[in-house]
């Protein structure tokens, strides 16, 4: 057990070890912890002012800019055209070669040509089995089909074409050849309209509420062309004028469509010439739209190509409708003379 003595030494020990902590001079970088509370209100240096934010540059005037178009570029090589490419390329070559020269309907590769393209046209009426018989639906999708029937529908022809060296012969083969050239050239018109009823060329058909609601969508951009006062005016002047004659569809709906092609045609390039003055008057008083006068051309040109587009087509939807009725109507007969004239005359050149 400690006593009172020793006590006492203890804490002159601890009194003298304080005073000499205190005494020791103090690094301008280092606190003794156990002196922090104590010394912080006096050693510790006061935070430094903060600088002063930097100066917002100052802007530029704004520019006047075109509106960007949501409407993405088209592609000009697609399977589509190049198909369509390759097969007016051999088109042009059957028809500028002497190909009798090299193939003989009778024999040999011209002879097989005419078996493939007869062929194809009787796998034609696949699409036809495969939309009307619903038990085919194993066949696979009737999008599918309907483009395989454009596809034979091409193909077929251009095979007999060849088989023919792209020439007359006896009565049974001219009667065939016609019959088919009618109906591939048929089917070339019937596609040319069901583009114009449906989604695209292999979509669901389109109604008139769908034309005229997408119509009515564009003209919410009008908005953005405030450098052009009466752009906006005289486009919707243009449309009045294109939808004027919706109610009647003369002559099966050619007169209309011409009419309406017409039209179009005209007030576009009066449009046009609107804008090109418009613009090369303001751009003579403002150097923001001089320095942005082709972009801002581009972009009404557009505008008003893609209204006046959609305007015609809702203005001559009615009268494709007929058209493709009319088209359709006379269609299938043209099938089966075909079909009955290519068997006549294959009959006639295995027995003759």
């Amino acid at each position: 057990m400690p006593t009172p003595a020793r006590h006492a030494q203890s804490f002159h020990d601890a009194a003298a070890d304080d005073t000499a902590r205190l005494a020791r001079p103090i690094p301008p970088d280092v606190i003794d912890p156990d002196l922090h509370p104590a010394i912080l209100p006096r050693e510790e240096p006061a935070p430094a002012p903060k600088a002063a934010p930097p100066a917002a540059p100052a802007r530029e005037p704004r520019r006047a800019t075109a509106p960007k178009s949501p409407v993405p570029r088209k592609k000009w090589l697609t399977p589509a055209s190049a198909f369509a490419t390759v097969v007016v390329a051999l088109l042009y070559l059957g028809w500028r070669i002497p190909t009798q020269r090299y193939i003989t309907p009778t024999r040999g590769l011209g002879y097989a040509l005419g078996i493939i393209g007869g062929s194809l046209m009787l796998l034609l009426f696949l699409y036809s089995a495969r939309k009307r018989i619903p038990w085919l639906k194993f066949l696979g999708p009737a999008t599918g089909w309907f483009r395989f029937h454009m596809v034979l529908g091409v193909l077929g022809p251009l095979c007999i074409l060849y088989h023919s060296n792209f020439a007359l012969g006896a009565t049974n083969s001219n009667v065939a050849l016609f019959s088919m050239l009618t109906v591939a050239g048929s089917g070339l018109v019937g596609r040319y309209i069901y583009a114009r009823i449906h989604h695209g060329l292999y979509g669901s058909k389109l109604s008139l509420g769908e034309l005229r609601k997408g119509a009515e969508s564009l003209r919410t951009g009008s908005g953005a062309f405030t450098f052009l006062p009466q752009l906006v005016e005289r486009l919707e002047a243009a449309e009045r004028g294109l939808l004027a004659s919706t109610g009647k569809v003369p002559v099966l709906g050619i007169a209309k469509l011409i009419g309406t092609a017409t039209g179009s045609m005209l007030a576009r390039m009066k449009l046009h010439a609107y804008v090109r003055k418009s613009l090369r008057d303001a751009a003579a008083h403002s150097a923001a739209i001089a320095a942005e006068r082709k972009r801002l051309r581009r972009a009404a040109f557009a505008y008003i190509d893609r209204r006046l587009a959609a305007t015609r087509r809702v203005a001559g939807f009615e009268a494709y409708e007929r058209l493709f009725s009319l088209w359709h109507a006379l269609h299938l007969p043209l099938i089966f003379l075909m079909l009955v004239a290519g068997i006549v005359h294959v009959i006639a050149v295995h027995i003759y």
